[in-house]
């Protein structure tokens, strides 16, 4: 089990290392975080072959996450419920996880349900990931890395394509500034630094340049940035 990665997701600090400790003791690698936007940021880098991840999450709860997450990885994720929130566990299965544990719950039960997960995710072959995005008359195709308005090509940096695409393939979804700088500019964001803003506006003037709505790539003040 020494192969397998863990991320967990859980507030309750003292749930959190319980939780690790069993796991560190059956020989799988483990890494902790205690709020959802971290948790979102650790995910989206795809080094974990397995996601626990809790629901009541303070910065952003479980399900905006998986929503979010499901967009650009498969890595299996086991939700923690509350006992008896049958309403929590199908919301869950509705937005891509692949199994639930009920708080309080059998040790025995948990570690037998991340094998059999582990066992079954191994083997699968990972199906390719979208290609290409299309929201209305803009199309961005992430292999041959091109942007169309209708059939006319614009011309965006590697910086602005992957900014882009991000808020296409998570259209509708409010995106930090945290996790746009990790996903999009590989380094975390500073206190001063303010490069994220000068790529966004000079995508909303390039798509505004090609006769595409570039005012619906709206900033959330104190937010992030989402696509609309």
């Amino acid at each position: 089990m020494s192969n397998f990665n863990i991320l967990i997701i859980e507030d309750d600090k003292i749930l959190n290392q319980q939780l690790t400790e069993l796991l560190t003791l059956k020989g799988y690698k483990v890494e902790q975080c205690f709020d959802g936007e971290t948790g979102l940021l650790k995910a989206s880098l795809q080094q974990h072959h397995l996601i626990l991840l809790d629901i009541m999450l303070p910065e952003r709860d479980g399900f905006s996450l998986l929503k979010v997450l499901r967009k650009s990885s498969k890595t299996p994720v086991i939700i923690v419920t509350a006992k008896n929130a049958e309403q929590e566990r199908i919301q869950g299965f509705s937005q891509g996880a692949d199994d639930y544990v009920s708080k309080p719950f059998s040790t025995v039960e948990l570690i037998l349900r991340i094998e059999a997960i582990l066992r079954r995710s191994h083997h699968q072959v990972a199906e390719s990931s979208n290609q290409e995005l299309t929201v209305d008359g803009l199309t961005i195709n992430i292999e041959k890395q091109l942007v169309f308005v209708e059939d006319k090509v614009l011309e965006f940096t590697p910086i602005q394509f992957k900014l882009l695409w991000e808020l296409l393939l998570n259209r509708g979804e409010v995106l930090s500034k945290a996790y746009l700088y990790q996903k999009v500019l590989n380094k975390n964001i500073g206190a001063y630094d303010r490069s994220l803003d000068m790529h966004l506006s000079r995508v909303r003037r390039k798509l505004n340049e090609g006769n595409w709505q570039g005012e619906r790539l709206k900033t959330s003040h104190g937010k992030g940035y989402c696509l609309v």
